[in-house]
C-alpha cells in the first residue's frame, strides 16, 4: 500500500533519474509504437486492459519497450507485481518468490506477476525452477528478452508462455517521443529551443531505439546548458529557450547506434544479408552489408571465413580464382586487420558478387554423400586399387593417362552402378562450362 514516504521516496527517484526513465509512460495510450504487437485489438492489449494476463515473453531489440510494458502491467493489474533479476537472481530467489506467491493466492485469493527482463541470462536450472509455478499459475510471468526465446529459453517454459515480437520504432514513432519528452513537465518542460533537423539527427542516430533517442537528447541538452556564449553574442536570459543544435547531438552521440549483437539475431541476419547479396551478384549490397559488420566490429576472420566458403558453395569452379581471392582476403584479415583489412575484404566481397555462379560443387558433394550414406559398398575397380600388396599382379590393367597422346584415356573410374554425370553437372557458367565442353572424351 502506498504511503506519503513511500510516494516522496519515488518522487525524489524520479526527479533524479534518467530522462528515460523520467518519461516511461503509465498507460497504453501514452505507449508509442508497437501497433502489431500491443495496438487495438492485439491479444497483449487486451489481456493487460482486462487484467487477464497469461505468462508471456516479450522479444525485442533494446529500446522497443520491453520494460516499459511491464511496468504498464504493473500499473493496471490488480495483481502483485515482483521482479527478479536474471542477473544477479539465483534459484533459491526464485523459490522465495514462487512460496511468497502461492501464499498470496492461497490466503488472499491474489495473483502474482512475475517480471524477469533479459530472462536469456537465466541458466537452465533457473528456468527450470519457474516450470511448475507457471503451468499451474502460482504465478504469471513476464518475461523480457533481446534474444530469440526459441534458441534462448527452455523448450518447456517457451510452451507455457506466449512469445510476442516487438520491433524498432520507425523514426516517426522515436520523434513523437523526443517531442514529447521536449515538452512535457517531468522531461525538458519546454526549457529548449530545437529545430526539425536537429530533431530528425536525433531520430537517425538512434536507428528505431527509444531509450537511445531520449538519452542523446538528454545528453544535447547537458551540453547545451554548459556552452559558454560565444563572442558577440547577446548574454542569455533566464527564461530564454536554449537551443539545442547539430553540433550538440552529434557531440551527445558521435556515431549511429545499429543495432548488432555478434551473439544475437542481428548478428545473423547481416552475415546471412551480406552471404545472399553475394550470391545475387549485388555488389553494393554486398559492400553496405560488410560496413554494417565492420562498423560494428565484427571479427575481420569470421568475414572472411564466409567469403571463402561463398567462393565455393556458390561460384565454385564457374571462377575457381574466387577462391584464391577469397584466401588471400583471410591472410589480410589474420595478418593485418582492422582498419586497413577492410579494403582486402571489400575486394574480396565485390568479387565474388561479380564473379560467374555455380553451386555445382556443392551439389556434386552433397549427392555423392547422399549415395555414400544410402547403397550399398561399392567396390574399388581392381585397375584402380593399390599395387603394393601381395597379388596385386592379378589385378586387371590400369591405363597410365600420360602414356596416351592427349594425357587422357577412355576408362572406368566410377564402380560399377553409377556412371559419368551420376553427382556433378556443369552450371553452363564460366570456366566450368568451358572445360565441360572441352575435355577429352
Amino acid at each position: 500500500m502506498d504511503t506519503l514516504f513511500s510516494s516522496n521516496e519515488r518522487s525524489k527517484q524520479l526527479k533524479n533519474a534518467p530522462l528515460a526513465v523520467r518519461m516511461r509512460p503509465s498507460s497504453l495510450d501514452d505507449y508509442v509504437g508497437q501497433e502489431k504487437a500491443v495496438g487495438p485489438g492485439s491479444w497483449l492489449r487486451s489481456a493487460i486492459e482486462h487484467d487477464v494476463l497469461s505468462s508471456v515473453i516479450l522479444y525485442g531489440p533494446a529500446g522497443t519497450g520491453k520494460t516499459t510494458l511491464a511496468h504498464i502491467i504493473a500499473a493496471h493489474t490488480k495483481s502483485e507485481f515482483v521482479e527478479v533479476s536474471a542477473v544477479t537472481g539465483t534459484v533459491k530467489d526464485l523459490r522465495r518468490e514462487i512460496d511468497e506467491a502461492k501464499h498470496r493466492l492461497m490466503m488472499f485469493d491474489r495473483r502474482t506477476i512475475l517480471f524477469i527482463d533479459e530472462i536469456h541470462r537465466f541458466s537452465r536450472s533457473q528456468q527450470d525452477a519457474l516450470l511448475h509455478a507457471v503451468e499451474n499459475r502460482t504465478v504469471v510471468m513476464i518475461g523480457a528478452t533481446t534474444e530469440n526465446p526459441y534458441f534462448e529459453v527452455n523448450a518447456a517454459l517457451l510452451s507455457r508462455s506466449r512469445v510476442v515480437e516487438l520491433e524498432h520504432l520507425s523514426d516517426a514513432d522515436v520523434e513523437r517521443l523526443v517531442r514529447r519528452a521536449l515538452s512535457a513537465p517531468e522531461g525538458l518542460a519546454g526549457r529548449y529551443a530545437v529545430s526539425d533537423e536537429v530533431v530528425s539527427a536525433i531520430c537517425t542516430l538512434a536507428a528505431g531505439d527509444g531509450r537511445s533517442s531520449l538519452t542523446t537528447l538528454e545528453l544535447a541538452s547537458e551540453i547545451a546548458l554548459t556552452r559558454p556564449v560565444g563572442e558577440g553574442e547577446a548574454e542569455r536570459r533566464e527564461s530564454d529557450p536554449i537551443e539545442i543544435t547539430l553540433d550538440d547531438v552529434k557531440q551527445a552521440n558521435p556515431r549511429r547506434g545499429l543495432s548488432y549483437d555478434k551473439n544475437g539475431d542481428m548478428h545473423y541476419d547481416i552475415i546471412s544479408a551480406f552471404i545472399k547479396s553475394m550470391r545475387g551478384s549485388d555488389p553494393d549490397a554486398a559492400v553496405y552489408w560488410l560496413a554494417r559488420m565492420i562498423d560494428a566490429g565484427e571479427d575481420p576472420k569470421f568475414i572472411a571465413r564466409r567469403i571463402m566458403i561463398q567462393a565455393s558453395e556458390d561460384i565454385g569452379n564457374a571462377d575457381p580464382t574466387a577462391l584464391l581471392v577469397a584466401e588471400a582476403a583471410f591472410k589480410a584479415a589474420e595478418v593485418i586487420g582492422y582498419p586497413e583489412c577492410r579494403i582486402n575484404l571489400a575486394q574480396a566481397a565485390i568479387y565474388n558478387a561479380l564473379a560467374p555462379k555455380s553451386n555445382a560443387a556443392e551439389a556434386a558433394i552433397d549427392a555423392a554423400l547422399a549415395d555414400v550414406r544410402t547403397s550399398g559398398q561399392r567396390e574399388v575397380p581392381s585397375y584402380l586399387r593399390d599395387r603394393h600388396r601381395p597379388g596385386s599382379d592379378e589385378y586387371g590393367e590400369y591405363k597410365y593417362p600420360h602414356d596416351y597422346e592427349q594425357g587422357w584415356v577412355a576408362q572406368r573410374y566410377l564402380p560399377e552402378g553409377l556412371e559419368p554425370g551420376a553427382f556433378w553437372h556443369p552450371s553452363g557458367r564460366g570456366w566450368e562450362q568451358w572445360r565441360a565442353e572441352n575435355r577429352p572424351r
